[in-house]
């Protein structure tokens, strides 16, 4: 939008420079039309519940030099990311929990989950890698919420209930486990589409227009898939 202020100036008889748009993205009634946005696509196509399939991806940085402690060395440089977390619709392939972070993708993961309960999701199933393989994570769900998982090289069964239930269920039903687990590549198939079509860097430099940038990526996925059958 920042570049197409040359266009729009003289048809508009508004001289605007791309701080302009820039400070839009600071602005708390553009943060709340944003979430307002998602929550309506994701009512419009009348999803409550559902199996789910989540996943986390980091998006670059195009500064060098920024205020958050995640620093990744790439080709003996640094970059920094962006963290999103998305919850996946299964069925529809929509998000219907959406979250960033600056610190690390489990900030993401959180945010996710607490715009999923805002929206009144009930989640059937959930297919989560191998980053969330830890005894805490069937805390973060119903009691009746299957979760597929697959095990860490350290993974123990010593534990609550429901962890002893999911590598039962590894075990007894084995190709059943894996034919829901192996779902989760929608996850990552929506994140590829996502970076093709809204790219994979983000431009602002402070930590709100970021979060609000990295929000916009996911109002997008939802906003092309909302007219689909």
């Amino acid at each position: 939008m920042a570049n197409f202020l040359s266009v729009f100036s003289p048809v508009s008889e508004i001289s605007m420079s791309y701080k302009t748009v820039e400070r839009i993205y600071s602005d708390p009634l553009v943060m709340l039309t944003i979430h307002n946005m998602f929550a309506v696509t994701v009512r419009k196509k009348g999803i409550t519940h559902e199996a789910i399939t989540g996943d986390g991806t980091g998006y670059s940085l195009t500064v060098m030099k920024h205020y958050s402690t995640n620093i990744r060395k790439e080709n003996g440089g640094k970059k920094i990311f962006a963290y999103a977390f998305a919850f996946m619709d299964l069925d529809t392939k929509m998000y219907v929990g959406y979250g960033t972070g600056m610190r690390s993708e489990k900030e993401a993961f959180d945010n996710a989950k607490s715009m999923m309960i805002s929206l009144g999701i009930h989640i059937d199933s959930s297919t989560l890698d191998r980053y969330y393989t830890y005894q805490s994570i069937t805390g973060e769900f119903d009691h009746d919420t299957k979760i597929y998982l697959l095990p860490k090289s350290n993974t123990t069964i010593n534990g609550n209930i429901r962890w002893h239930e999911i590598w039962k269920s590894l075990m007894y039903n084995t190709v059943e486990f894996l034919r829901n687990y192996y779902k989760r590549e929608s996850s990552e198939s929506g994140f590829s589409a996502d970076k093709k079509s809204n790219g994979w860097e983000v431009w602002q430099r402070r930590n709100d227009r970021i979060r609000t940038s990295v929000m916009c990526k996911g109002l997008w996925h939802n906003l092309l898939l909302v007219g689909k059958d």
